[in-house]
């Protein structure tokens, strides 16, 4: 592999710097707990909140951040989060049984997602907020209510189907939600169920990063308010949902410089840059390039919080061409959001063993196995590409020249790659050694978790400083009131 390593330096805020510049402790964890092991850190969580209240604050508007729980199943993170003024967005009964047993009271709590008849029975005994995607599952929730004698119960109507003021259609579709164009039977339903629900507000749900696409679905949002009020309901939230994304990487040239070879790599311009001729969407026909790169946009220079801001001050077409937050503060009405992945950004890393090293007979990159599975690794089942962080087992060994490696998972399997791509490392790693995947907590640690082949799920710590001084415990034993007995 000639030429300048095409390293993808992931970005280090002060707390995972900290913890990668703390080799001793990361290796006497990893072996007392095993490999992979997962790290979580519950006051970075409370930090990143923290900034989405910045953002309201900013614009003058009430409303709540409701964290979106599918991103992460840590109860050390959940459990901080209780003791802020957080919410939490759950997607199944056992989220919300989650959600209630960390601290969140229901009136913090709502509950989003797919639902079965034994979620929405306790969502509504326990009176949390209740985001419906269809006229269905309204009737459903209405039933439930009435013939279990239960509270009458706050609901969310969210849709979807937005179009722009002029002809092109700027918001894709959605399986959640219901279309806008079927919003007269949907509040007709509302009304007559008007025993049974309180309709508080609107919401939506858009898998994209467009921030068009988003505008054009809050625009709707806020002409569907009126609609309702026009009706006699008294709608007073808008729920966005979330997608505000996370700039994994330090360096955009880094990132542009990846994409740009690994697309002359597909055409033949130049080697590989994958294990087996991997395009990542794309490929080549006759030496024309065809297909979708695949990838998250791992540098994000507007993400998160920022993100949001420049949502609100987007231009309201069709609204008088004022911002978005000016609409929402002149309505009175909150706005509500469910981050989950910027929420968790700088969140966790997940430490995994160095087994072997082995070197190829033609050359190319080195074969280096370790103790996990793609499964406890998952960055690239969302697209993420990001390089590890070598942490050597002795930190004086002499260092080496840079190296280009393929990371190989534990399971007896061909496709059980940790990184389909070729990962450039500044030195070459040795058995013993750990490679620290860093920003992991936002979906990548256990959201696609298995046991396959009798072999463990990574387990979970959560840790905190105390001045200079890293402090752990089991992520289950972990409370806002720690360090408590146990604690190490």
């Amino acid at each position: 592999m000639g030429g300048k390593p095409l390293y993808l330096e992931p970005r280090l805020e002060s707390r995972l710097r900290s913890l990668l510049d703390s080799p001793d402790l990361l290796h006497t964890l990893s072996g007392a707990l095993g490999s992979p092991l997962n790290l979580v850190v519950p006051d970075q969580l409370a930090d990143n909140l923290e900034q989405f209240r910045s953002v309201y604050g900013k614009h003058h508007l009430s409303g709540q951040v409701f964290f979106a729980h599918k991103a992460n199943r840590s109860s050390a993170l959940l459990r901080r989060l209780a003791a802020t003024d957080a919410g939490v967005d759950v997607a199944s009964l056992g989220e919300l049984q989650h959600a209630l047993g960390a601290g969140f009271t229901p009136d913090r709590i709502t509950a989003t997602g797919p639902k079965n008849p034994e979620f929405l029975w306790l969502a509504a005994r326990t009176s949390v907020t209740v985001s419906l995607d269809t006229r269905g599952e309204l009737d459903q929730l209405a039933a439930l209510v009435r013939k279990h004698a239960l509270p009458r119960v706050r609901i969310l109507l969210r849709l979807s189907g937005f179009e722009a003021s002029g002809v092109r259609v700027l918001s894709r579709r959605s399986r959640f939600g219901t279309p806008v164009g079927e919003l007269d039977p949907l509040l007709e339903a509302v009304e007559r169920h008007a025993d049974v629900v309180d309709p508080v507000g609107v919401a939506y749900h858009l898998d994209t990063t467009s921030l068009a696409e988003k505008a054009t679905a809050l625009e709707g949002c806020l002409r569907v308010l009126e609609e309702c009020r026009s009706r006699g309901l008294r709608p007073r939230a808008v729920d966005i949902g979330g997608g505000f994304g996370v700039n994994y990487l330090t360096d955009g040239g880094q990132w542009e410089r990846y994409t740009t070879e690994l697309t002359e790599a597909v055409l033949g311009i130049r080697p590989p840059l994958t294990y087996g001729g991997h395009g990542y969407g794309l490929r080549s026909e006759a030496g024309t390039l065809r297909g979708t790169l695949g990838l998250y946009p791992a540098h994000r220079p507007v993400a998160g919080a920022h993100y949001l801001d420049e949502l609100l001050s987007h231009p309201a077409a069709s609204l008088g061409g004022r911002p978005l937050a000016a609409q929402l503060l002149e309505h009175l009405y909150d706005l509500q959001t469910e981050p989950g992945r910027a929420l968790l950004d700088q969140c966790g890393l997940t430490l995994t063993k160095v087994l072997e090293v082995r070197d190829q007979e033609t050359g190319g990159p080195s074969a280096v196995r370790l103790a996990a599975k793609a499964d406890d690794v998952a960055l690239e089942e969302h697209g993420v590409l990001m390089d590890p962080v070598v942490v050597p087992r002795s930190p004086a060994r002499a260092a080496t020249e840079p190296v280009a490696v393929h990371l190989f998972g534990s399971r007896c399997l061909e496709s059980d790659l940790i990184t389909r791509r070729t990962v450039f490392l500044p030195r070459r790693p040795e058995p013993g050694d750990l490679l620290a995947f860093a920003n992991t907590a936002g979906y990548c640690m256990d959201f696609h978790a298995t046991r396959a082949q009798h072999q463990p799920v990574a387990r979970k710590i959560a840790v905190w400083q105390e001045g200079d001084t890293w402090r752990w415990c089991l992520d289950d034993q972990y409370w806002p009131t720690t360090p408590v007995g146990g604690a190490q």
